[in-house]
């Protein structure tokens, strides 16, 4: 039944006909395209993928949702742009969202609520939450036909603000605030999320670091024995007992290197000729590259080490990165390779203004951990929709927000009869053909 309390609204008069709007359409969703992110949900399994580690001590007689349905719920939800459990209150009635977990949207019965969605964040405890993410770290793995010939994974943490006294949440006198740091881990060729690790709001150790890519690298090479890995980070990743663990595991690592006194004046003669080059050339930038082999203090033994010079009218800006790549040239190495990790800082960007990642306001860490979980999990259904579009089509690599806009937030009527349920879109939608399109490139391949 419409539940109509609230009383119609005016608006000012068309053709000397009065105007008025009330909340009493009836059975109409204003997220009808979650229909496409339950056919991109039912592809990679995700919800039954995650229930599946996570122990339910419930009594099964008097179980109304199942794991894998609050699962789902949720992270439909999250991938809409309602981000905050309290939401599924009103969304747990909505007939499209209710359809797309399975249940008829009129004599089924309705979907979970926030405190059911809050119960779950805070059942796992930290061995669950730990297989939660190796979940995520497989779907990765699953996503490649057959093991890649080289992989590189671009390493970075982001600031994540607390919202009141949560535990790990420190002060951060960089950012000043008290925030979390968590890391992300993308595949840098894909743009798929590896891994999402809460932590505190403290820069990452060495030690720390080293921990995160071992476990992560010894669950690559299960699947991927020969695959080759390439960690590239920004200057706080590249750490001593990072590169020592690369070098002797046989990782490829590429990091920001901080610049110092040493460092300039062994790539000095370089610059002063870039400068002196400039100057006599008149231009107003010039930009050169040298190579070095550095051994800082803590390090045992020397590495390559390239340098981006650039000279301007206002002076010299050198860069400097760290590597035990023995192939390319200095200028190769930091322009194509080193500079391509700057497309993870814009989807660790996508991934919190777009599906609201840093919505970590539970107090224990381990629930902070399972919402960042969840939001990832929205990450891949949003990732998977836009796989489906078109290639030749403008939106194939449209951000998240502009994929919800323009799919999922359509109006649509959904009539359930005795022998089926219909969902009546608008007839001037203007991405009806893209619709059909991915509807049809979603659904299931075998039998």
């Amino acid at each position: 039944m419409t539940e109509n309390t609230l009383l119609p609204l005016s608006f000012p008069a068309v053709g000397r006909k009065k105007i008025t709007a009330a909340f009493d359409g009836g059975r109409i969703t204003s997220d009808g395209g979650v229909m496409l992110l339950a056919a991109a949900e039912r592809r990679l399994q995700l919800a039954d993928r995650l229930a599946a580690v996570i122990h339910d001590r419930r009594d099964p007689e008097r179980v109304t949702h199942a794991m894998a349905d609050i699962l789902r719920a949720r992270i439909f939800a999250i991938a809409c742009g309602y981000e905050d459990a309290n939401d599924l209150d009103r969304l747990r009635t909505d007939p499209a969202f209710k359809l797309a977990c399975g249940r008829l949207p009129d004599s089924g019965i309705d979907l979970c609520s926030q405190p059911t969605c809050s119960r779950l964040e805070n059942l796992p405890d930290l061995r669950t939450v730990i297989r939660l993410s190796w979940v995520l770290v497989d779907l990765w793995l699953s996503s490649y036909a057959a093991p890649p010939a080289s992989v590189t994974l671009d390493i970075d943490d982001t600031l994540d603000v607390v919202h009141g006294h949560q535990q790990l949440s420190l002060f951060n006198a960089h950012y000043d605030e008290r925030c979390f740091l968590p890391i992300h881990i993308y595949d840098a060729a894909t743009g798929r999320p590896v891994a999402m690790i809460l932590r505190p709001g403290k820069t990452p150790a060495g030690k720390e670091i080293r921990g995160h890519l071992r476990r992560l690298v010894r669950r690559i090479r299960a699947r991927w024995p020969t695959t080759r890995i390439l960690i590239r980070g920004d200057s706080h990743y590249g750490r001593a007992q990072v590169m020592a663990w690369c070098e002797n595991n046989a990782i490829d690592y590429l990091f920001g290197l901080p610049g110092n006194k040493v460092l300039q004046r062994l790539v000095d003669e370089s610059a002063d000729d870039i400068r002196t080059r400039r100057a006599l050339e008149r231009k107003p930038v010039l930009r050169g590259y040298a190579e070095t082999r550095y051994k800082a203090k803590s390090w045992k033994a020397e590495r390559r080490t390239c340098a981006r010079i650039e000279a301007t009218t206002l002076g010299l800006d050198i860069r400097f990165v760290v590597t035990n790549l023995d192939k390319g040239s200095a200028e190769h190495i930091y322009d194509v390779i080193y500079c391509a990790r700057g497309q993870a800082e814009n989807l660790i960007k996508m991934h919190k203004s777009q599906l609201a990642s840093d919505r970590t306001s539970c107090r224990s860490p381990i629930a902070n951990q399972v919402r960042l979980v969840l939001h990832t999990a929205a990450y891949w259904l949003m990732l998977t929709l836009r796989e489906a579009v078109p290639t030749t089509h403008h939106l194939r690599n449209a951000e998240f927000a502009t994929l919800r806009l323009r799919l999922l937030k359509l109006g649509a009527r959904v009539i359930e009869t005795v022998s089926r349920i219909r969902l009546a879109f608008a007839a001037a939608c203007p991405e009806a053909s893209l619709f059909r399109a991915i509807a049809s490139n979603l659904l299931p391949t075998g039998p």
